[in-house]
């Protein structure tokens, strides 16, 4: 290296001058050692631990490492010879022997060191670790009898025994000199029986009467009467001490007497406050969450009950309760969770959000009994709350309990009787358990009481589903009167029209739709897609073309062109339609992820870092990423990215079916089952594939894993058909 600390390069330096090297390192050493070397008074200036660290770490592999050993030999020697009462030179210099392989050299010096400094317990421990097997006992011996109070050498002489009884002798030698180590009664103690422990802590807390852990560990293992003596004793000694207290209160408990055990955690913080303990509401929690873990649920509640509330102003005790409760659910810790909502809800008997957070956690980590008590309870309080009751009536569904449903929804109609969500719900409820007549006496009903829009939506699907065409075109076409802007009826009613074959008033009821909702996209491709079938492809560019001037910058009615132009094999013209959707919509996931199938093979990768540089985080481009990935065979990777997509869109149904047909393909049992699992979870409602088979009418009463299982087939329908149009 060049002065200035440049590198000279390698082709430019043919011969390597080693000599040269070796005396450069030995330099540096020297100047480092001159530099803790103290020139006026001869004493060191090492930090001895970072050194004999450093010291114990080396390994010699040269000539050159030889020289600096000699020369850290002389230093030591220096600092052994000016300073013999200093230990770390000492221990230096008998390190720097052992690292050079002098390991008789080095006890030599060590017991030196252990004569001149024979009141130091490192050197000494040093000493015993460098001694051979058959003379560390003596050597340990010795020092314990130099140094009668260190607690180090008594517990280093126990540990080089191998017996166990020969430990425990050594043990309580060391305590006949040191009656008050703590750490000294804990060794002896994990070596003994039970009976021998007791007897020994019931010394132990003689001599260390300030040691809480040697109290509790008493208390343990006294019967349940001893150890109330035992906790009363060290109360006295420990006034100040909260774990006394606590485990007083788990001693109850664990003995059936619940009853007591918040009396004793309320008795126990007005005694440490009388004594001048602050009480640390965060340090108790941390308590209750011990508790809890221990088995203690009783003591965790009480602990909870009797300290949430310290330091904390009324304005803010409702967010900093959920708060709390939210952090302890995260951290495993349901019980107390619980019980900050319990308490909360004693504070809050009528906050609705709080009911819910509690009977979400219920829902999550409780039974289905304790969610139902739980949601009896809030209802009770707030009997207005509709999300309340439709939890509780859709919980006891899921269990198949539905006359227990209609019961918890008939109480609902009474306390809010017009509440359309409740209505709804009934309807749901009566639809979907296959009592169609029971299901439209009720929409007939929420229609008189001058029910909204989704009341007469629901009641035209009820009657699409019984085949009742002429009713459900009365429905629709009395609806329409009414709410003229819901898109939603139009779109209905033209499909109506269209299953009946009546093309003509299907596009009536289209365009009609679209003088009322100019803006609804939805309108815009159902009339696109029927001109198509009607007049062919011309028509239904004019109607997208009119589509993207009243709606700009709108991704769906661009994708819709694109795939009208490739079903009329117009590949160009796809082409050149896309580059303009990505020049007018450049952050759109689901057109960069069709760009991406659209171009030949060797082209998606590039087209693939393209759309993840422009929307990274997008569910439809991670999916199209998936799907080459998985066409490469890279499963693993293919996998990932799939798991991204449904994490990003759990509701998106389309993912869900991609996941699970390639885990289909190239997965384990366990996956498929997962996949599925999670999908059913997830409820998906969306997607495009999704929703056409959804929303099929002999699918609606179909369960989610029968929609996915169609989906997974129309998808495999759908790769065979692109297939054969590349061939």
């Amino acid at each position: 290296r060049a002065a200035g600390g440049t590198e000279t390069p390698w082709a430019q330096t043919p011969v390597t001058d080693l000599t040269a090297v070796g005396e450069g390192r030995g330099t540096v050493l020297s100047l480092k050692l001159d530099r803790l070397s103290d020139s006026v008074s001869g004493l060191t200036v090492v930090d001895p631990k970072g050194y004999l660290t450093d010291l114990k770490s080396m390994k010699i592999t040269s000539d050159a490492e030889i020289s600096d050993i000699k020369k850290a030999r002389l230093l030591l020697k220096s600092v052994t010879q000016t300073n013999p009462k200093h230990p770390p030179g000492w221990i230096a210099a008998a390190r720097l022997e052992e690292v050079a392989g002098k390991i008789q050299a080095a006890r030599q010096l060590i017991q030196k060191g252990c004569e001149e400094c024979p009141k130091n317990e490192d050197v000494w421990l040093e000493a015993c670790r460098l001694a051979s097997p058959d003379e560390a006992k003596a050597v340990i011996a010795k020092g314990a009898k130099s140094i009668p109070n260190s607690v180090k050498l008594w517990l280093q002489a126990a540990k080089l025994e191998h017996d166990t009884a020969n430990k425990s002798r050594v043990l309580r030698k060391g305590l006949e000199h040191i009656p008050d180590s703590v750490r000294l009664w804990k060794a002896v103690v994990e070596l003994a029986n039970e009976e021998d422990a007791r007897l020994l802590l019931h010394r132990a807390v003689e001599c260390c009467p300030l040691h809480v852990e040697l109290w509790l560990a008493l208390a343990r293992l006294e019967t349940y009467d001893r150890a109330k003596k035992v906790l009363n004793s060290a109360r006295e000694k420990l006034p100040k001490e909260p774990a006394i207290w606590i485990t007083a209160a788990k001693l109850e408990e664990a003995n059936g007497n619940t009853a007591m055990v918040g009396k004793i955690i309320e008795k126990g913080i007005r005694a440490l406050q009388r004594v001048g303990v602050v009480i640390d509401r965060e340090a108790w929690m941390k308590e209750a969450e011990a508790a809890e873990r221990a088995g203690s649920v009783a003591t965790c509640q009480a602990i909870i009950h009797n300290t949430i509330g310290v330091g904390v102003e009324e304005e803010d005790r409702k967010r900093t309760w959920v708060a709390d409760a939210e952090e302890c659910k995260k951290r495993g810790s349901i019980e107390t969770a619980r019980a900050i909502y319990a308490h909360a809800l004693t504070v809050f008997l009528t906050k609705k959000s709080i009911w819910l957070k509690a009977a979400q956690l219920e829902k999550s980590h409780g039974s289905r009994e304790s969610l139902d008590a739980l949601l009896r309870k809030a209802v009770t309080y707030r009997p207005q709350a509709e999300v309340l009751w439709l939890m509780g009536a859709k919980e006891k569904w899921l269990a198949g309990d539905v006359p227990a449903a209609r019961s918890i929804l008939q109480e609902a109609y009474a306390a809010i009787p017009n509440s359309e969500e409740i209505w709804l719900a009934a309807f749901k409820l009566e639809f979907e358990n296959h009592e169609p007549e029971r299901a439209r006496m009720l929409l007939a009903k929420a229609r008189e009481r001058g029910g909204t829009e989704r009341v007469w939506m629901k009641s035209a699907i009820v009657e699409r589903e019984l085949g009742n065409a002429e009713e459900e075109s009365k429905l629709l076409s009395e609806g329409l009167k009414r709410f003229p802007s819901f898109f939603k009826l139009w779109l209905m009613l033209g499909q109506l029209e269209e299953r009946l074959k009546h093309l003509e008033k299907a596009k009536e009821a289209y365009e009609s739709g679209l003088k009322h909702c100019p803006s609804c996209i939805p309108l815009w491709l159902s009339l696109a897609h029927l001109e198509e079938k009607m007049n062919g492809l011309s028509k239904a560019r004019a109607v997208l073309t009119m589509a993207r001037k009243k709606n700009p910058q709108n991704p769906e009615l661009w994708l819709s062109a694109v795939r009208a132009e490739l079903r009329h094999g117009h590949k160009k013209e796809a082409d050149i339609l896309m580059a303009k959707a990505l020049q007018e919509c450049p952050n759109s996931g689901i057109l960069w992820a069709a760009s991406i199938e659209m171009v030949p093979r060797p082209q998606r990768k590039t087209k693939s870092m393209d759309a993840l540089k422009k929307c990274d985080h997008d569910p439809h481009v991670i999916a199209a990423v998936a799907k080459l990935f998985w066409y490469d065979r890279k499963v693993d990777k293919a996998r990932s990215w799939l798991n991204r997509a449904v994490t990003l869109a759990p509701d998106v149904g389309d993912f869900w079916a991609l996941y699970y047909k390639f885990e289909l393909q190239h997965g384990a049992d366990e996956n498929q089952k997962d996949v599925l699992k999670r999908c059913i979870a997830a409820e998906p409602k969306h997607g495009e594939k999704w929703q056409t088979i959804s929303k099929a009418v002999e699918n609606s009463h179909q369960p989610t894993e029968s929609i996915l299982k169609k989906v997974v087939v129309a998808l495999g329908k759908e790769d065979g058909a692109v297939e054969n149009s590349k061939n």
